[in-house]
């Protein structure tokens, strides 16, 4: 009997060797070497393409190289070909990883559906072709032409696509799938790192694109190498709560276009939903002004929003007051108290202060600082902040009030939605003077106090 093979991987960065190690040579990560089966690939298990495996590429002049003028598959997804930079470009490879029940499947069984004037086959190795229909069912769009495979074996998979001729192919998920070149586990490193070099060579030898879907760790991460995450073109990102109907798409890489764009959905029962106007759903709708509420103008990525910052300062019931955020950094709210506290005078350390990002969103943006403290005082003097009132500032461990980068698309996002006054550091530089909104540029927190507050 022949002897079993095994090789150990490092589960980071996907490098070998030949024995166990606490700490990987490669990466210097500790406790992530495991030991895998292996063999060797069989060349005819491997070589599945055509003649073009044995070509011989020749160096050439950058200049002498001919662009091809192709254009980008449009996904009639106008938020998903935001984040790509405009649609999938021909002989891609996407990677789209999230959480379990994010809805990572549901988006791209939506997309695949949707595409006009494409031939898309969907491999899923996660449900049966009536588990597919009926989520299609489900989502009213049972009558596309999209080709549904129910497989996992690549071999397989890459005999039905030379039958087919996609343009678009689909993959749910990379780590359901195993090859016959090795002889480890499906999900397994080698597995994974086989089964994606063997669609990155179909993808760039054939131009056809491919979407696949990741699962992740605990840690957030995607499951496999990290080298994974080298070998595509694009890594998106889907994001949100389970408890919110938002879910936020992001490209952390992203080889054809910005990283910077993000497109927002709304989870309902018959699928996701483009958000083309986040703000106007961010925003509460209130038949009364309230205290604690405040509203601020944020960039997510390139696009600006306006979202509410909800707030409640009450006395301390125990001996350690409290401290909550939700959708914000809790030490940067401690930072903010501290600033109310010591330059400006508001005695809140005796007090508890709550604080909430509404819509489900984690905001990171420094230009909400001056919201979120407006909302805190609001809530301190038991005052409401008049309507059509709005901010766009970072708030100093002084007390001043300092600028902010994109001012104009923030000035420009507030006054589209109606707002009246926007309140601004005096040391902003706004390059458009003819906004109907009033710019309101403030140097310190005592003065938006004063003019919020004073009666």
């Amino acid at each position: 009997m022949a002897k079993v093979k095994t090789t150990f991987f490092c589960q980071n960065c996907g490098a070998q060797s030949a024995q166990w190690m606490g700490k990987c040579k490669s990466c210097g990560e500790w406790n992530t070497i495991v030991e895998e089966v292996v063999s060797k690939p069989k060349p005819s298990q491997v070589n599945w393409e055509n003649e073009k495996s044995n070509r011989v590429n020749k160096a050439q002049a950058i200049s002498d190289i001919s662009l091809q003028s192709r254009a980008r598959i449009d996904t009639s997804d106008n938020e998903l070909n935001r984040v790509l930079g405009g649609g999938i470009v021909a002989g891609s490879l996407i990677l789209l990883g999230g959480e379990p029940g994010i809805g990572k499947s549901t988006l791209l069984l939506q997309v695949a559906l949707r595409i006009q004037n494409e031939k898309i086959l969907y491999v899923t190795g996660e449900e049966s072709d009536q588990q597919i229909r009926m989520r299609a069912d489900r989502l009213n769009l049972s009558d596309s032409s999209c080709q549904i495979l129910t497989e996992t074996n690549t071999q397989h998979i890459f005999q039905q696509i030379q039958e087919v001729q996609p343009t678009v192919l689909v993959i749910d998920s990379i780590q359901t799938l195993h090859t016959n070149s090795i002889d480890s586990s499906p999900g397994s490193i080698s597995q994974i790192r086989e089964c994606t070099a063997e669609l990155m060579n179909y993808a760039k030898a054939s131009g056809t694109p491919v979407l696949l879907i990741g699962h992740i760790n605990k840690d957030g991460n995607i499951a496999g190498p990290k080298i994974l995450e080298h070998m595509v073109d694009v890594v998106l990102q889907f994001e949100g709560e389970r408890n919110h109907v938002y879910r936020i798409l992001r490209a952390h890489k992203n080889r054809y276009g910005s990283t910077a764009e993000l497109g927002i959905y709304e989870m309902l029962s018959h699928g996701l939903r483009e958000v083309s106007n986040p703000s106007e759903i961010l925003l509460s709708q209130k038949d009364e002004a309230m205290s604690g509420m405040a509203i601020s103008a944020t960039m997510e990525g390139v696009r600006p929003l306006m979202i509410e910052t909800q707030a409640l300062v009450s006395s301390a019931v125990y001996g350690t007051p409290q401290r909550s955020a939700t959708g914000f950094d809790l030490r940067r709210l401690s930072m903010l108290l501290a600033v109310l506290e010591k330059r400006c005078g508001f005695r809140l350390g005796a007090k508890d202060v709550f604080l909430n990002i509404t819509g489900g969103i984690k905001v990171d943006d420094p230009a909400i600082d001056l919201g979120v403290v407006c909302a805190i005082l609001s809530s301190n003097v038991d005052m409401a902040i008049q309507d059509k009132n709005c901010f766009a500032a970072e708030v100093g461990l002084s007390g001043e009030i300092r600028p902010v980068n994109r001012c104009d698309q923030r000035i420009q996002e507030a006054e589209k939605l109606g707002f009246e006054r926007i309140f601004v550091s005096k040391y902003n530089k706004i390059d458009r003077q003819d906004f109907s909104i009033k710019i309101v540029k403030v140097s310190k927190i005592e003065e938006v106090f004063k003019m919020l507050f004073a009666s």
